[in-house]
């Protein structure tokens, strides 16, 4: 089997092209002509897969690749996807969410409509939620320009698999973690900001809504739900999540536990970190997937935090000498 992964440099593309490499597949990465591209994340993998260089707003690539490359699956996971930069460049963040699914829609379809396609559909689409918790039913009322964007990346993967019979399916995910998150999400602050105050390399954290409350799982866990539903007979659509909520506080209290630190002693509250429209809460029910996909999450909430403070003391600490 031949797998094409838009994004395999982000968190979720270099996790599930260690997965599919396990299970015996060919893998192509695509990957953006860059001075800046990081290679960081498939560093370990990065001789055992192909990279192949397009681009989510460019047609011709994507055309180009997939007849190059032939393959069976394509797995879509690039994207604008920092929820803050979306309102500072929320044309960009529609270009490549929205209108760069279509294209490579559009290039399987005018190439070879056998192909299964994943689309990386998000639980920030539920935004100011209409039912708790979200299942695939609930209407979307998204709170952002990436949220707005990763809809119409939805419904237009859900229109091209029932208007040309492509086996395409969106995997709604719920918010994923792990040590390989950008810096930039809450998560990785906090288990960063951590590490670096326990090794005396600063003193304050500063943080947005603290009482914002998200449904966390393990990376890890969810890419195993993306390779499973390109293996169905029938395409769906399927809320991936864990069921089980938590405030971004109960998130700093056990990263700093975890150090033995007291974190009221050193969060603080920054309104540059508040979003113009807040989402108040998210909540996944996966009940559908547990039972078509027999898929559910392995690694807890507490297990999540605890690797990625770990992994961040660790880096530090060889980093920092201490």
């Amino acid at each position: 089997m031949r797998a094409l992964i838009t994004g395999i440099t982000g968190q979720d593309g270099s996790y599930l092209a260690e997965f599919l490499l396990k299970k015996g597949y060919t893998v192509i990465g695509m990957i953006r002509r860059s001075s800046t591209e990081s290679c960081e994340r498939i560093e370990l993998i990065k001789d055992k897969v192909t990279l192949a260089q397009g681009d989510l707003l460019d047609q011709l690539s994507l055309i180009n690749i997939i007849e190059e490359h032939k393959p069976d699956e394509v797995y879509n996971l690039a994207a604008q996807s920092f929820v803050p930069t979306s309102w500072g460049q929320p044309v960009l963040t529609a270009d490549f969410d929205a209108i760069g699914v279509t294209r490579i829609l559009e290039a399987i379809r005018f190439i070879d409509k056998n192909i299964r396609f994943y689309q990386a559909s998000s639980s920030e689409m539920f935004g100011k939620v209409h039912e708790t918790p979200q299942k695939e039913t609930t209407p979307f009322y998204p709170r952002s320009p990436y949220g707005v964007a990763k809809v119409y990346g939805h419904w237009i993967t859900v229109n091209f698999r029932e208007s040309y019979g492509i086996h395409a399916s969106s995997g709604i995910l719920f918010n994923h973690e792990s040590p390989r998150r950008g810096l930039e999400f809450v998560t990785r602050k906090i288990s960063d900001g951590a590490a670096r105050i326990k090794l005396g390399l600063q003193d304050k954290l500063a943080l947005g809504n603290l009482d914002a409350r998200r449904d966390w799982g393990f990376a890890g866990d969810y890419v195993r739900a993306m390779w499973l539903m390109l293996q169905q007979k029938q395409p769906d659509n399927f809320v991936i999540a864990t069921g089980r909520t938590h405030s971004v506080e109960e998130f700093v209290k056990l990263a700093f536990g975890r150090l033995n630190l007291d974190y009221k002693k050193h969060v603080v509250i920054d309104q540059r970190f508040v979003r113009p429209a807040e989402v108040d809460i998210l909540q996944g029910d996966s009940s559908h997937a547990k039972v078509k996909l027999g898929w559910q999450p392995e690694v807890s909430f507490e297990q999540l935090v605890n690797m990625m403070v770990d992994t961040d003391f660790e880096r530090l600490s060889k980093k920092s000498g201490k």
